[in-house]
C-alpha cells in the first residue's frame, strides 16, 4: 500500500483573487491568500558585461538568488509597496492561468512555506474554471509531477466541489446549478447527478472585480479625497465591508436621501506616502456595487443581461428531464456571492422569470392546460466563500478519492495526457 494514501491530500483552490489552501478533512482552509507574485527583477534588467575580466560565477551565482528571490501573497503586496525592485504579477487572469512561470513559484512557496509539507508525501487536489482548455491541465499536470514529484493529483472541476460543499451536511444531491462569482469570473453550471452538463454553461464578464472598480468609480466621481495608489484597495475594503443587495433600487435611494446619517457610513485611513489621515463618505455605493449583477447597464455598455436571466437561460437550455431538478438547487459559490440578501434578490428575480413563462403558457394555450408551477429555491451557506475548498476536502477525504487520481507511475508512463481527461465531463475531452 502506499503510504501517501495514509496521509491527508493537500488541497489547494487557486482563484483569480484569492487562493485557499489546506489538508483533506479539515473544515476551513488553513491559509486565504490573496494570488499575487512579487519577484525581483532588478537582475534580469541590468546590462551584462560582457568584460573579459567579469566573473561569470558571480553573475551567475546573482541570477540564481535573483530566481528565488520572490513573494507571494500580502507579503508580495507589501513588498512591490515598499521596493521598485519587485514586479508584481498576477499567475491567473479571468480564472484562467496566465502565466506559469508565475503560477509555478507560487504553488512552490505554497507547499513549502506556507503549507510546510513534503509534496512527495501527499496526493493533491487541485481546481479549475469549468472552461478550462485540456492543454492547461497537461501543464498542471507536468509542474506537479515532473517539478514537486507528487505521488498522485486529481485536478476537480470548481462548480461540482462547491456542489458536493452544499449538501455534505443533510443529504448529498448533486445535480443543481452552481453559480459561482468569484473575483475574476462568474460561470453558471448546470451539474446532473455529478456530471457537468458541458454545453449548458454559462460565463458572464460581470466578476467581483467589476464590483470594486464601480465602488472605486462612484466614490470618484462624487469627489471623494481617496490617495490615487490605494484607491482600488479601498474600494475593495469598502465592498466587503459596507455593501449590501437591495429589493427596489429607487425605495433605497429614498431611503439614502431621507435619513443619509443612518445609511451613510464613515471610511478613515492615512494616506501611504505621507501618512496624513483622511476620511471619506461611502453612500449610495453601498447597494449600488453589488446592483451591477442585476442591472449591468449601469457599469456596462456592451452587456446588458442581469445575472437571473442568464441563469434562467442556462436551465432552459439543459436537457428537459433535469430542469425542475436544477431550479430547486441553485448553489451559490465564491465571495462576491457573500453580499447581505444577495440569495434573496436572486430567488425573487428568478421567480419572476419562471413565473411570467408559466402564464404566458397558459394564456397561449387558452386555460385549457393548467402547467405545475416550478419551485425556485436558492442555496445560500455560511461556508459559500470558500465552497470550492470545503467540497474539496470533503471529496478528499473519501476512500475512493485516492483510486480517482492520476498517479506518478501512470505519469511516467503515459506522459501528461492522461491529465487531459475529467471524470466529470466524462466523453467531452
Amino acid at each position: 500500500m502506499d503510504p501517501s494514501t495514509s496521509r491527508p491530500a493537500v488541497v489547494i483552490d487557486n482563484g483569480t483573487g484569492y487562493t485557499k489552501m489546506g489538508f483533506a478533512g479539515n473544515v476551513e482552509p488553513c491559509f486565504i491568500l490573496p494570488t499575487v507574485v512579487a519577484a525581483n527583477e532588478s537582475f534580469v534588467n541590468q546590462p551584462r558585461a560582457l568584460t573579459k575580466g567579469s566573473n561569470w560565477l558571480a553573475q551567475h551565482s546573482a541570477g540564481v538568488m535573483a530566481d528565488l528571490d520572490f513573494f507571494i501573497g500580502e507579503e508580495a503586496l507589501s513588498r512591490s509597496k515598499s521596493s521598485s525592485n519587485y514586479n508584481l504579477s498576477n499567475p491567473i487572469k479571468h480564472g484562467q492561468v496566465d502565466n506559469w512561470d508565475s503560477m509555478e513559484r507560487f504553488w512552490q512557496q505554497c507547499i513549502f512555506n506556507y503549507l510546510r509539507c513534503d509534496p512527495e508525501d501527499h496526493y493533491f487536489l487541485l481546481t479549475e474554471s469549468p472552461m478550462t482548455a485540456p492543454e492547461n491541465r497537461e501543464y498542471t499536470g507536468e509542474i506537479m509531477f515532473e517539478t514537486f514529484n507528487v505521488p498522485g493529483l486529481y485536478i476537480a472541476v470548481q462548480p461540482v466541489l462547491a456542489l458536493a460543499a452544499g449538501y455534505t451536511a443533510s443529504k448529498c444531491e448533486m445535480t443543481g446549478v452552481v453559480v459561482d462569482v468569484g473575483d475574476g469570473a462568474t460561470h453558471v453550471v448546470p451539474v446532473a447527478e455529478g456530471y457537468v452538463i458541458g454545453s449548458s454553461i454559462k460565463s458572464i464578464p460581470i466578476s467581483g472585480k467589476d464590483v470594486t472598480l464601480f465602488v472605486q468609480q462612484l466614490m470618484k466621481e462624487r469627489g471623494e479625497h481617496l490617495p490615487a495608489e490605494d484607491s482600488f484597495e479601498i474600494a475593495r475594503k469598502v465592498k466587503e465591508m459596507h455593501c449590501y443587495t437591495c429589493s427596489d433600487i429607487v425605495k433605497e435611494f429614498n431611503k439614502h436621501d431621507k435619513e443619509p446619517g443612518k445609511y451613510t457610513k464613515h471610511w478613515r485611513g492615512t494616506k501611504p506616502k505621507t501618512g496624513a489621515p483622511y476620511s471619506c463618505d461611502v453612500g449610495y455605493e453601498r447597494f449600488l456595487g453589488p446592483e451591477v449583477f442585476f442591472s449591468p447597464e449601469i457599469f456596462y455598455s456592451d452587456f446588458m443581461t442581469p445575472l437571473p436571466e442568464v441563469i434562467d437561460r442556462c436551465i432552459q437550455s439543459a436537457p428537459i428531464d433535469t430542469r425542475r431538478a436544477l431550479y430547486k438547487n441553485i448553489v451559490l459559490s465564491g465571495g462576491s456571492t457573500m453580499f447581505k440578501d444577495f440569495h434573496r434578490r436572486l430567488q425573487r428575480d428568478l421567480k419572476k422569470i419562471v413565473d411570467d413563462r408559466i402564464l404566458a403558457s397558459d394564456a397561449r394555450l387558452g386555460g385549457n392546460v393548467k402547467a405545475q408551477p416550478v419551485e425556485v429555491n436558492v442555496v445560500s451557506n455560511p461556508i459559500q466563500r470558500y465552497a470550492v475548498w470545503f467540497g474539496g476536502s470533503v471529496l478528499a477525504s473519501t476512500p475512493e478519492f485516492f483510486a480517482a487520481c492520476h498517479t506518478k507511475t501512470e505519469y511516467e508512463e503515459y506522459g501528461a495526457s492522461i491529465c487531459r481527461t475529467n471524470p466529470v465531463f466524462k466523453g467531452m475531452y
